[in-house]
């Protein structure tokens, strides 16, 4: 992984300091140390990359190297790289006016600042800050019987990011709990790379217990694709091997199959299906078989249109591929964009991925909600786009 984007952690490694030794960190040779101290970060990061490169396999079995040193890259490298890109701006157009080179120092300064600060948030405090979101849904099909049904989601857990912070999944666990939620939905990506990140979780996840259960589904992280080192028939095992310890924690995997849940004379559909994603993601999920019996197909059975049904897809842009609009699928659950575990005002570079990426969206009657998640892809950084859990309440329309 370090191997691919190497040149680009080496150049913004590289270029920035040259920049700022040049214009903005002049000293006489009497105090050069300064100079020297300003270049020790760079070379010892320098230093460590090029030592995961030479030891790594595509994606590194040991994130206890590669965690801390995406954490110093980002504090480090990317607020000298922004201020050298401001700042060199500013020196470029200095030509048309001097004070424009003097201001945009400045700006620089105060936007790298900035930067510094957020990185240093989204580390030390981003990933522990759990949020819990309520939401009241307001849906014509559901049975008078399930009207202020609750049901948590929570999503993207991806537990290599959780190897030094079991007290959030303590907690995280705990706040579920708290809701005393009737159904509990996990919608994928409990690991990043490999089964092996669960060791060590299952007595915290273990607690999680519903009235109508916990179900789960995979995500695009499940399948130990990501596990460069792995052939495919271990990838294969592997992602067994986690459907099996989810099962061992009293979790019920849907891998494209349904259940039904029953309240006095009413039932609703829970639908799960494998990750269905745009490539390079896996797009295995099948939701005619994950529903045969229940014909979502709109106009297909009117009798059974009536079934109120709820679907877990790990990736939001399975609502607009077959959902909705081509199914009476109600609601549908969704996780995997993690609001690219950063936002501010509302907006995330996510908006520029994703049409859909937080949140509620609903087309007619059909709805479908996108949580932003618990844990980090590879890296435990979180800054506005907080790690949630969502509680969801069901509510009839009269």
């Amino acid at each position: 992984m370090i191997l691919r984007i190497l040149p680009v952690l080496l150049l913004t490694l590289v270029l920035p300091d040259v920049y700022i030794l040049r214009f903005h960190l002049k000293t006489s040779p009497r105090i050069r140390w300064v100079r020297s101290l300003f270049l020790l970060p760079t070379i010892l990061l320098m230093v460590f990359s090029l030592y995961l490169v030479s030891t790594e396999t595509n994606t590194p079995r040991n994130m206890d190297l590669i965690v801390p040193f995406f954490m110093a890259y980002m504090i480090i490298a990317l607020p000298k790289t922004l201020f050298s890109l401001v700042a060199g701006t500013g020196r470029c157009l200095g030509s048309i006016h001097h004070k424009i080179t003097k201001a945009s120092t400045y700006i620089a300064t105060l936007m790298a600042s900035a930067l510094c600060i957020i990185m240093l948030i989204g580390f030390l405090y981003g990933p522990k800050h759990i949020v819990v979101k309520q939401q009241e849904l307001y849906l014509t099909n559901l049975p008078a019987s399930f009207d202020g049904y609750r049901v948590a989601q929570f999503t993207d857990l991806h537990l290599a990011s959780m190897q030094q912070h079991h007290n959030v999944v303590r907690n995280m666990v705990d706040s579920i709990l708290a809701y005393k939620p009737n159904l509990i939905a996990f919608t994928g990506d409990l690991v990043s790379i490999e089964s092996r990140e669960l060791n060590g979780f299952e007595q915290e996840l273990g607690r999680l217990s519903a009235p109508d259960g916990v179900y789960s589904i995979l995500g695009n992280h499940d399948y130990a694709k990501y596990a460069r080192y792995f052939t495919k028939e271990e990838q294969e095992t592997d992602a067994k091997t986690l459907v099996k310890k989810q099962e061992q924690l009293g979790w019920k995997v849907l891998k494209n199959n349904h259940q039904i849940i029953q309240h006095k004379d009413d039932s609703i559909a829970i639908i799960g299906v494998e990750n269905y994603g745009k490539p390079p993601f896996p797009q295995l999920g099948d939701l005619n078989k994950a529903s045969e019996g229940l014909h979502i197909i709109k106009g297909t059975s009117p009798s059974s249109d009536k079934l109120f049904k709820i679907l877990l897809s790990h990736d939001p842009t399975h609502w607009d591929a077959e959902v909705v609009g081509k199914t009476n699928i109600d609601l549908t659950l969704s996780g995997h964009t993690h609001g690219m575990q950063f936002m501010i005002g509302g907006w995330s570079p996510s908006a520029l991925f994703y049409p859909k990426w937080n949140g509620v969206y609903e087309h007619n009657e059909q709805k479908l909600h996108i949580s932003l998640g618990v844990g980090g892809a590879l890296i435990p950084f979180r800054f506005g786009a907080w790690p949630e859990i969502n509680i969801i309440t069901l509510r009839k329309v009269e």
